[in-house]
């Protein structure tokens, strides 16, 4: 029975708990066990919640009182170390707060709570999450499920390899920089960046302050793309705190026609060339969204490489300033986690004229791309060159990534769904982006996508 509740989508749980064919004390048990089984190889789970057994008894004694609490009532749940919960160690990946216990929940996990989900315990990431790789100086490095050799990715490289691996349901990433997106396509599940502004970064760290706050966010990763679709709504809208996040109604992927559809797809973006397999993933899904009706043309967005450089300039406009300040606060020494393994090169902040024209050209590249993609409902693409890289590569400069990053600059949102296999038998993730406010554009495509490939497939741990 554990393997068969532990494989089923969120959804699926959902019901079964709802209609009582399965209690949520089956489920919190089914994925400890699973837990047990799978995070000694991996090190994606770093710290259990302590009450999540005592929280599903509750959960079974009111819904047999007739008590359903939301639509994840009695449905167990990880969350990414980067967002605070309340009695449960939150470090952030940074030794300074290595036995912090916050008092308060981020809003998304509040909000989760409130809809009947119950906490199984955080997974692991990259310190104050700025790596494309999962290692950190409190917890150590996390694996790939699909090889042991290779990385989950960063720097929601815990969330997904704890779910690939079938020990949770689903989990909460975030994407300052293809943080979400990469690691669903290197550990074959299902991830989503929605639109800039439409989930709160509460109780996240780094949260929504800064020059590129834009760039950051919290999205859903699970094993299916109708789990996407589950979740987004329960974690989308403003808090009251968070000041960047807007009113705008989320719609419906269901009453997408994809016959009405504008597509446009690319295997190479012309600035970093992708594996042959990666092209073929792309090629299929837009095949498949074509013989669901919609009109696919081949094309490439105006100036990646331009709106990539300008992303990364950004990023390190004050050089890591931004980060060191989180490491000070924390009581962390030095550089931590980023001294000794080379993924960042400190340098001298930008002077404040460079820094304005910076920004100006940031947000001219913006104008540009939304109005190339006024004539355009959907983009097929790669989410990366490659598939996972081996730990310690994510500094070498042959695996960078120019296809993801793009998007935080751009604040499209973006699903990723597995799409094909690559040549070492590896997951290949295939990334479907929409203009801003239609993440239901890219889940239906998504949907799409992963009927044809099969989707998230039970790694052989």
């Amino acid at each position: 029975m554990t393997d068969e509740v532990c494989d089923a989508s969120t959804t699926l749980l959902a019901a079964a708990v709802q209609s009582r064919r399965v209690s949520s004390v089956e489920l919190v048990d089914a994925y400890l066990t699973r837990i047990e089984q799978v995070n000694p190889r991996l090190n994606a789970v770093v710290q259990l919640a302590d009450d999540a057994r005592d929280q599903a008894r509750r959960a079974d004694v009111e819904l047999a009182n007739g008590v359903v609490r939301g639509p994840l009532h009695g449905v167990p749940f990880t969350l990414k170390d980067s967002l605070d919960t309340a009695g449960v160690v939150t470090t952030a990946g940074t030794v300074g707060w290595r036995d912090r216990i916050p008092d308060r929940d981020a809003t998304v996990a509040a909000r989760l709570k409130s809809a009947g989900a119950i906490l199984l315990g955080k997974t692991n990431t990259p310190e104050f999450t700025w790596s494309a790789e999962t290692d950190n100086d409190v917890y150590g490095r996390t694996s790939n499920p699909y090889d042991l050799a290779r990385s989950p990715g960063g720097s929601s490289g815990g969330p997904a390899a704890i779910v690939a691996a079938a020990g949770s349901p689903f989990d909460i990433g975030s994407d300052t920089g293809d943080s979400i997106r990469q690691p669903a396509h290197v550990c074959g599940i299902a991830g989503l960046k929605p639109t800039s502004g439409r989930v709160p970064r509460t109780g996240h760290w780094p949260g929504y302050q800064g020059l590129f706050e834009s760039f950051t966010q919290l999205g859903p990763m699970a094993r299916r793309v109708e789990d996407l679709e589950l979740l987004l709504p329960i974690i989308a809208g403003p808090d009251g705190e968070d000041p960047h996040i807007m009113p705008v109604a989320l719609r419906d992927p269901s009453t997408v026609r994809i016959e009405e559809l504008r597509v446009v797809t690319f295997g190479d973006n012309g600035v970093r060339a992708p594996t042959a397999e990666t092209i073929h993933a792309v090629e299929a899904a837009a095949t498949a969204i074509g013989a669901a009706g919609a009109q696919v043309r081949h094309d490439v967005p105006p100036g990646l490489k331009e709106a990539w450089e300008a992303w990364d300039a950004m990023i390190w406009a004050d050089g890591y300033a931004w980060l060191h300040r989180l490491m000070e606060a924390a009581g962390t020494a030095g550089w931590g986690s980023y001294a000794t393994r080379d993924w960042i090169s400190p340098g001298d902040p930008l002077p404040g004229d460079e820094l304005t024209k910076l920004i100006e050209r940031v947000d001219a590249i913006r104008a540009r791309l939304l109005r190339w993609i006024q004539e355009v409902d959907l983009i097929v693409c790669p989410a990366a060159p490659q598939p996972a890289i081996h730990h310690g590569e994510s500094s070498d400069p042959r695996f960078g990534d120019t296809y993801s990053d793009v998007h935080n600059l751009t604040g499209w949102p973006a699903v990723v769904v597995r799409g094909g296999t690559s040549a070492e038998g590896l997951p290949i993730g295939v990334q479907l982006v929409a203009p801003p406010w239609r993440e239901d554009v890219a889940l239906a495509g998504a949907r799409i996508v992963e009927a044809a490939s099969g989707g998230w497939q039970r790694p052989s741990l």
